[in-house]
Order: C-alpha cells, then structure tokens, then sequence
C-alpha cells in the first residue's frame, strides 16, 4: 500500500507561512514598539521597515492579500541584504545575511503562489463564488 503525503501539502505550506510571516512580525514589532529584546528604531528607514515587516508579516500569516504584502516584504529583504549584508563580503554565509536571502525567495514564492486555500483570501474567495 502507497501512502501518500501529497494531500497535506496545501497544510504544510499554511504552516511554513504562518509560522515565516509571524517571525517576519516578531522582527516589524522589535523595530517599531522596542519589544522583544530591542530598542525601536525610529528612524525614517527604522519605520518604513518596521511597518513592512510587522503589518506585511501578519498579513503573510494570515493569509490576507499576502501576494501583495510578500511581494513587498521579498523587495524589502532584497534591499535590507544588499544595504546591510554585502558591503561586508560576497556570501551570505560570512556577511550574517542568510535570513534575507531566504525570507527574500520565501516570500518571492508566497507572491507567485497566493497565500493558497488555508487563508483568509480564500476564505473571502470562497464567498463571493
């Protein structure tokens, strides 16, 4: 007998995206409220980035126009590796920039793909069919 794990696949990518946009959060909510270890940057770029991090996460995470927020969460973490992380050397792995890198293709992916059928789209979908 086969077994296939295929049909829990829609499952394990809701939770990958919850649990990525609740972390990307934890990281908006550090740089505009000072929480979780962390003084608040407010700075002009501390609030931009805060703002796309805590609102764009929580908006991943639900699943809530999350094409839209990941695509803007994917440029941001683009810009915060190429700002922060390679002026310091050419690999991620020596300059500390591998979170950016995978949070960028990660929520890239969530922008192509939508937030699938664990979400508030589709449940918001699924009413107006």
């Amino acid at each position: 007998m086969k077994i296939s794990v295929s049909h829990y696949a829609d499952y394990a990518y809701a939770l990958l995206r919850i649990v990525a946009g609740f972390l990307f959060a934890c990281h908006g909510a550090q740089k505009l409220f000072g929480v979780l270890g962390s003084e608040p940057k407010l700075d002009g770029l501390g609030i931009t980035a805060g703002s796309i991090e805590f609102f764009g996460g929580l908006l991943i995470a639900v699943g809530l126009v999350a094409n839209c927020a990941a695509f803007i969460a994917s440029g941001e973490m683009a810009v915060a590796y190429f700002k922060s992380h390679a002026p310091h050397g050419f690999f991620p792995i020596l300059n500390h920039g591998e979170l950016a890198v995978l949070l960028c293709f990660f929520f890239l992916y969530v922008a192509l793909r939508g937030a699938g059928p664990v979400s508030f789209d589709a449940l918001f979908r699924g009413r107006k069919e």
